[in-house]
């Protein structure tokens, strides 16, 4: 089954902010999940390019390189900011970052304390902060932080879902 790409995504937003920590445990349960589905893959496998795709280590090296901008994005609702800050949508970050010359545990650590920190951040968000509401500026849609916090899940998820099936096709 292939995936939908991640720009044909569409998002419904979420009334109930009761909801905030079912998908916090989400956002919080991404290291691990991430860490237990590469464990043991060699680093040829996880450094593969095929048909001018990110291999296994990019993708997850993209999961540690958006962490400053959902960051980012939950200290504009903190700050009362109307639109939430831009995304690089070419995604230089990653092209440049060379995350196959790294070790793979070390883009690990790195995303699980990165990951960490937001975590702190949302459990640091007040009520009123989860009524506060920015445009999301690619979607040009409102979104409140439990639209984010599942919209960051979603992403998580849609990385997760591509590494599994490369690593399908690479075994």
């Amino acid at each position: 089954m292939e995936i939908t790409p991640w720009f044909s995504r569409k998002f419904s937003l979420i009334a109930d902010n009761g909801l905030f920590p079912g998908v916090m445990e989400r956002l919080l349960g991404t290291p691990l999940r991430l860490a237990q589905k590469l464990q043991g893959v060699s680093p040829i496998l996880l450094t593969q390019q095929e048909d001018e795709k990110w291999s296994v280590q990019e993708e997850a090296g993209h999961i540690l390189d958006l962490e400053p901008l959902w960051y980012a994005r939950f200290q504009d609702f903190q700050s009362g900011q109307e639109v939430l800050s831009e995304a690089d949508l070419s995604n230089r970050k990653t092209f440049e970052a060379q995350h196959n010359d790294k070790d793979i545990q070390e883009i690990l650590t790195a995303f699980a304390s990165a990951r960490g920190q937001l975590i702190e951040l949302l459990a640091a968000l007040d009520s009123n902060d989860l009524e506060r509401s920015a445009l999301h500026p690619r979607m040009r849609t409102p979104m409140r932080p439990i639209d984010l916090a599942y919209f960051v899940a979603e992403h998580d998820d849609h990385h997760l879902a591509t590494i599994t099936q490369r690593l399908q096709t690479l075994s």
